[in-house]
């Protein structure tokens, strides 16, 4: 079976506690020099016994090295303490501060709206009265301005409208203007045409007979000469109708 643990507490009897005390210390220096060793570490073991005598033990026997070390440590640790007391002792004054201006302002907000009136003295209502005056007259005055700049702002395109308005209407009017005159160039256009194609076609001009004369000459028929320009149509005339007209 294995062993149970050991209850800590003290040994009351004197012998086996000089025993014990002998016994641990000598496993305590050496657990230090092992962990100083195996790990590469500073160790420094002061350890005094009942009747004040002291054993000690130190990585390369450097002690005061350890100790200095030691109080440089812990002083640093104690300002950043220090410190840090001293820092949240003003952070809690600043809180205070804040929580107070805090009621104050949510005290003035309800008296602004009117409220929590009967605390107040006939100075301080009428403090009260002349900072809501006050406060009127601006809200008024920035009423003011932002209406006017909207009726500015308006105007400028109601005028930007206008024109646009008036050049929409000009242009209107020249396209009916353009709408109105292009009948009247479609029909100069068509008696140009028209004139043009009537002057273009060839003009014959037929002279078949010859006049017939009667009475004294004893019914001889006495053929006018052709002219020249009946002659010269003859020339554009079908052979059939030249044979037709010698015949």
């Amino acid at each position: 079976m294995g062993r149970g643990r050991v209850q800590l507490k003290r040994i009351e009897n004197k012998i086996n506690r000089q025993v014990t005390f002998s016994k641990r210390r000598s496993g305590l220096l050496k657990k230090a020099h092992e962990i100083s060793v195996l790990c590469d570490a500073e160790v420094a073991l002061i350890v005094f016994s009942t009747k004040g005598k002291l054993f000690e033990y130190a990585t390369d026997a450097c002690m005061e090295r350890i100790l200095e070390r030691y109080d440089r440590y812990s002083y640093a640790e104690r300002q950043l303490v220090a410190n840090g007391n001293e820092s949240q002792g003003s952070w809690t004054l600043e809180y205070a501060k804040l929580k107070a201006r805090l009621e104050v302002l949510q005290k003035n907000q309800s008296h602004f709206m009117g409220e929590d009136l009967d605390t107040l003295s006939l100075k301080e209502l009428q403090n009260l009265e002349h900072q809501l005056d006050s406060a009127l007259k601006h809200v008024r005055s920035r009423k003011n301005q932002l209406m006017q700049e909207s009726i500015s702002e308006l105007q400028k395109k109601d005028k930007a409208l206008q024109e646009e308005n008036n050049l929409l209407a000009k242009k209107v009017k020249e396209k009916e203007k353009e709408l109105a005159q292009q009948p009247q160039l479609m029909e100069q256009d068509h008696g140009q045409n028209s004139t043009s194609v009537v002057q273009s076609l060839p003009l014959h001009s037929l002279s078949i007979g010859g006049a017939y004369q009667g009475g004294g000459n004893g019914g001889e028929v006495e053929e006018e000469e052709v002219p020249c320009q009946q002659q010269q149509s003859n020339t554009v005339m079908p052979p059939w109708m030249l044979r037709h007209i010698n015949g």
